[in-house]
């Protein structure tokens, strides 16, 4: 039986992060293949058989074929526990996948070889790097013709600002991929073949035995590419790689599981452990007696026939047993851990014991909030802040049906508990204000009360907005105005929205002893 230490040591918990289509949910399927969680992978494109991607759960990500949530997923491979973090790659989930990287000790990035560096990878890496979170980089799609990959090692250190190093180098691409020359086990991994798919390298670096290669054009150029590699490129370092200052790079296919396992062996290898986390109270060792952890993440109706709430919890120290009890650190309450769950996508199974590292899921019947720190230290110590993204986007909304208003509060409360949209009250009418940072989240919270809870809402648009929360607990209301909304929020917090920068700007210069902040300036 492993000792809690050897327990701690075993868990590895990566996030997949990459632009909407690079294919993160793909990898995640091939990945959990590997690990034996699943037997057939489903891929996020074949709607038309009904086979969906295991971690796209979500009614509407299987209409759509997108992550618009992050989803968790568990596996043992090779004496490791491994726990997944599939996050949402369309910009307008961010903040899920923003407080998703909080929960993380590292990261796997997803680059699609025709595509190079985009808009929503470069967002996601900052964060990383902002986290000193340790990257491994995975391109894909080396099967359809792509940009070269010297030419893609240079926009990782151009764009992104971070050393590589490849741990593997293609053998051609598209109709010409002939495999992969795997510079970190000293071999040659042949692409859609049977017999002899390792091929053995000689000291020197090439062929050890006598193959039809040996005369490739293909596989002339790749040794030169190596060569160059070799003289040229950054030096292999796992220090480096545990800082977040150097990525080990690996090509593959994941549509055909192509370069995945090799993948996955090499990360398991140089992949942090289990990291202290910071708070209140300084760092939290992993290898801690006291239990604790934070809630990341809260999500309604994982099974819409229960209608049930689940707080996803990372683990950051001590052993976690069903039926413990614990202090809600945020209000000095205790808690009977009685109902928790593990994950892989939406199949569950109770969960007895669990160790730092891990992600395990609560039953909440309404004590949780994002960022909630529970522990049973008796110092009621927090972890650190998790991110809350400023709405922009703003809609007045109402239920259709005055009869459904009961299903209408349910929904909208529940729904926003989870944190992708928040909600607002006029001070004046009490109208529902919510707002987003982007569009989708409004069609995603319209599409789930109509199949989750059964109301058909109206949405009238309000536009941009600029909000702006103001310190005290008391605000004259007669300051709102149709340029300035005064609004609380789910917290009875007073925030105002304002028409534009101009609006705030006047508002400010006339009532310079209303102080007003935004969120995103206490990160």
């Amino acid at each position: 039986m492993k000792s809690i230490q050897n327990e701690v040591q075993s868990r590895r918990t990566f996030a997949i992060i990459s632009h909407p289509d690079a294919g993160k949910t793909t990898l995640t399927e091939k990945l959990l293949l590997f690990g034996g969680a699943i037997r057939d992978a489903g891929t996020v494109k074949a709607r038309k058989t009904g086979k969906y991607a295991t971690s796209d759960w979500m009614e509407i990500e299987k209409q759509r074929g997108i992550s618009v949530t992050s989803s968790v997923m568990q596996f043992d491979y090779d004496g490791f526990r491994v726990n997944i973090l599939d996050t949402p790659g369309h910009q307008d989930f961010s903040e899920d996948t923003y407080r998703t990287l909080m929960a993380v000790d590292s990261a796997v990035m997803i680059v699609d070889s025709a595509k190079g560096i985009e808009d929503q990878t470069i967002k996601l890496f900052k964060v990383c790097k902002m986290r000193g979170i340790p990257i491994f980089t995975f391109i894909n799609k080396m099967d359809r013709q792509g940009k070269a990959p010297l030419e893609l090692l240079a926009e990782l250190e151009e764009v992104l600002g971070i050393e590589s190093y490849p741990m593997n180098w293609p053998i051609g691409m598209g109709k010409d991929f002939v495999g992969i020359y795997d510079r970190f086990n000293n071999r040659i991994e042949q692409f859609k073949t049977e017999d002899d798919r390792f091929l053995p390298l000689n000291e020197e670096g090439g062929l050890a035995i006598d193959h039809e290669l040996n005369t490739s054009p293909l596989y002339e150029q790749t040794l030169e590419e190596i060569m160059l590699l070799s003289e040229a490129g950054n030096e292999f370092s796992k220090e480096r790689i545990a800082a977040g200052q150097l990525t080990p790079v690996f090509f593959g296919s994941a549509l055909t599981a192509f370069g995945v396992q090799t993948f996955l062996d090499a990360y398991l290898k140089f992949a942090p452990q289990p990291q202290p986390r910071k708070s209140t109270e300084g760092e939290i060792d992993p290898f801690s007696n006291d239990f604790s952890g934070f809630i990341f993440k809260i999500q309604a109706n994982m099974n819409p026939k229960h209608r049930d709430r689940i707080a996803f919890l990372r683990i950051c120290s001590g052993k976690f047993e069903r039926g413990m009890n614990v202090n809600l650190s945020r209000t000095g309450k205790p808690i009977n851990l009685s109902s928790s769950t593990q994950f892989l996508a939406d199949d569950r199974a109770t969960v007895n014991e669990a160790v730092s590292g891990d992600i395990i899921g609560l039953y909440d019947t309404g004590n949780y909030q994002i960022g909630d720190t529970i522990t049973t230290s008796k110092d009621l110590f927090q972890f650190e802040r998790l991110p809350q993204f400023t709405p922009e986007l703003f809609v007045r909304v109402t239920a259709k049906n005055v009869m459904k208003q009961k299903h209408f509060h349910k929904g909208i409360h529940q729904l926003v508990q989870e944190g992708a949209i928040q909600l607002f009250k006029t001070v004046r009418m009490e109208e529902y204000i919510l707002g987003a940072v982007g569009q989708l989240q409004f069609e995603v919270f319209e599409h789930r009360m109509r199949n989750e809870y059964n109301v058909e809402v109206v949405m009238e648009r309000l536009g941009n907005k600029i909000a702006r929360w103001v310190e005290s607990d008391n605000v004259d209301e007669n300051l709102h105005s149709s340029r300035s909304v005064l609004v609380k929020d789910r917290y009875e917090k007073y925030a105002f929205l304002f028409e534009n920068e101009f609006a705030l700007r006047w508002f400010s210069e006339k009532n310079p002893d209303v102080k007003l902040y935004n969120p995103m300036d206490l990160r």
